[in-house]
């Protein structure tokens, strides 16, 4: 049977990328990518010319034959557009199916802005939480902020550059003197850290919300 390997890529810097990642890029039969375009830009970067396969969100299901077919004919590596495949994107179906199917489902580790956020704020706890994208309505966010308000262990969450104020307004009233450090467009170009309450936070974000967030909200 063939070997299905979740890839881990730069989450920003294209130099990120492991020496590892670029070889399994490089010798497998075809490649799973939420978007071709973005990998196109890294397989090119490295000289990789490969088949693609569209495999995305929200649309994954549709993908998945298309994938497991290939997986018949040989290896296939996943890709998402940044960082590490089925955290908050695209492909745990996948890796079900092709555990289901017979194949073999291989890490390749890497980037992630879950533990390269957490790994600068400086929070101590015993594990952590990771939430994914924080809930859209005021209603969900203040149940979810609810339910880590007597965790010890930091939560780790995304957010998007539409929602990032509103959320961290919401968490200033539920948990006004909980610690955070949200971070903005990691190792891209406008990288930017920012620590403190949220209030503090917000007051320091300003109008810029640019790019992807991750948040760490420190234990109680």
């Amino acid at each position: 049977m063939s070997r299905l390997f979740v890839v881990a890529t730069p989450i920003g810097n294209l130099e990120d990328v492991t020496a590892r990642a670029v070889r399994i890029l490089g010798e497998v039969t075809s490649i799973a990518a939420e978007d071709t375009r973005v990998t196109a830009r890294l397989l090119a970067r490295h000289g990789i010319r490969k088949p693609m396969i569209s495999y995305r969100a929200p649309v994954e299901r549709r993908g998945l034959p298309r994938v497991l077919a290939a997986l018949d004919e040989g290896d296939v590596a996943l890709v998402s557009d940044a960082g590490t495949p089925t955290l908050s994107d695209p492909g745990q179906a996948l890796v079900t199916a092709a555990w289901a199917a017979g194949h073999s489902v291989v890490p390749i580790p890497g980037p992630s802005s879950v533990t390269a956020a957490l790994s600068i704020a400086g929070y101590s706890g015993l594990g952590f939480t990771f939430a994914g994208y924080l809930p859209r309505k005021p209603g969900d966010m203040r149940r979810f902020l609810a339910s880590i308000a007597d965790d010890r262990r930091p939560t780790v969450a995304f957010d998007s550059p539409f929602r990032i104020r509103k959320s961290l307004a919401v968490i200033a009233e539920e948990l006004p003197a909980r610690n955070l450090t949200v971070t903005r467009e990691l190792t891209k170009v406008h990288e930017e850290v920012l620590r403190g309450t949220a209030a503090e936070v917000l007051a320091a974000l300003g109008e810029r919300t640019r790019g992807e967030f991750t948040l760490v909200i420190s234990g109680e």
